[in-house]
């Protein structure tokens, strides 16, 4: 008996899902591979060998550095494993078959976008939860991560600094060296007068007898200061609370995430994070991350627009050779990846909306996919 039109096609789509599965696959095991084995790996190896880590704590932070190379891996996987898969189908003339008995190309494509959405979806889902859960697990097994030099001013209404916090030191929950000075009302032409300086040996962030939030001084020295700039007095106590309320926790938060990278923050904290800095009138630093906000919708999507980019350049003649699409191929993700940190200084110094900045990359992909498929 002969087979209807709608089985075949079913058995196409099964074929191609699965062809281009196993050789993403395969792509994404060998690109985890050598990204992990030449550097990550003997590092790991030196520093169990001098004790510096157990082989399980060696062996769980290979494991928790996985993650963060899956982030990259799933786009050149799904790129390198649809390239491989329609240009060997190309060679043995398969695609032409399916083309002579009338499907076109975007029916060529179908099982491919449903399998790049999946990946698509496994890439958000790895920027968003695995990779914060794995640098969370790293930083408790590597010791916590320490500041240094942060530096917090509380402005009053009028956008005059109202005091200045210095952190020298800050690691695992207790700050170091804590510098308070405290700006008096009466502004100069060139400068803002100090009324009080405090210096504290170490400062931790608590709660006051009201029950609100707080940074807690303690081995404090207070230097009083006149209108003219002249010390008038030093007093020693052992403890004082500083930046109350909505303050005390701005400052922390913006203290602890000042060492993160993006990757280090869930998608929900991250954003967060970037209504604080906006608050807070930190320009620079509100636009660099905003525009990593962008990026972690705008990255996973690329995945898509690779998976296509990559049925492109595998629809070649038979004698043609293989090594043209792989380079193309090789040389869109260099490129890619090599110039997301220009897109992110152009964001951050506000030469481009974070925004477009975030949107640049996935653009002039769509851009090479309309310029192959003509």
């Amino acid at each position: 008996p002969t087979r209807r039109s709608s089985d075949l096609i079913k058995v196409y789509d099964r074929y191609i899902f699965t062809q281009v599965f196993v050789t993403t696959l395969v792509a994404i095991l060998l690109f985890t591979v050598v990204w992990i084995a030449p550097e990550m790996l003997l590092n790991t190896i030196k520093k169990i060998l001098s004790h510096e880590y157990t082989v399980k704590a060696g062996t769980l932070i290979l494991l928790y550095e996985i993650p963060m190379i899956l982030g990259k891996a799933f786009p050149v996987g799904l790129l390198l494993g649809t390239l491989f898969t329609f240009d060997k189908m190309s060679k043995d003339s398969e695609l032409t078959i399916f083309r002579a008995v009338g499907m076109s190309f975007k029916r060529i494509l179908a099982p491919l976008i449903v399998l790049s959405f999946i990946i698509t979806v496994l890439c958000f889902i790895t920027y968003d939860k695995l990779i914060p859960l794995s640098c969370q697990k790293l930083l408790a097994i590597k010791g916590g991560n320490t500041v240094t030099q942060f530096i917090y001013t509380k402005k009053d209404s009028n956008n005059h600094p109202d005091q200045a916090v210095i952190v020298s030191r800050y690691n695992l929950g207790l700050m170091q060296d804590v510098i308070v000075m405290n700006f008096s009302k009466r502004v100069f032409d060139d400068l803002h007068g100090l009324s009080n300086i405090i210096v504290a040996e170490e400062g931790v962030k608590g709660v006051d007898s009201d029950g609100k939030p707080c940074w807690i001084l303690s081995d404090v020295t207070s230097y009083d200061i006149s209108e003219e700039g002249i010390f008038k007095s030093i007093t020693r106590k052992d403890k004082v609370n500083i930046l109350n309320g909505e303050d005390a926790e701005s400052a922390y938060t913006i203290m602890i995430n000042s060492t993160k990278r993006d990757r280090d923050i869930n998608n929900k904290d991250l954003k967060r994070y970037v209504n604080l800095l906006k608050r807070e009138n930190m320009d620079e630093e509100y636009r660099l991350m905003l525009n990593k906000y962008y990026q972690r919708f705008l990255h996973p999507l690329v995945c898509i627009l690779l998976a296509v980019l990559g049925c492109l350049l595998g629809f070649s003649k038979p004698r043609e050779q293989r090594l043209i699409g792989f380079t193309i191929a090789i040389g869109c993700i260099f490129v890619y990846y090599i110039t997301l940190p220009f897109f992110d200084l152009l964001a951050e110094k506000g030469v481009l909306l974070p925004f477009i900045a975030a949107a640049v990359p996935p653009v002039t992909f769509l851009s090479a996919i309309i310029l192959f498929y003509k």
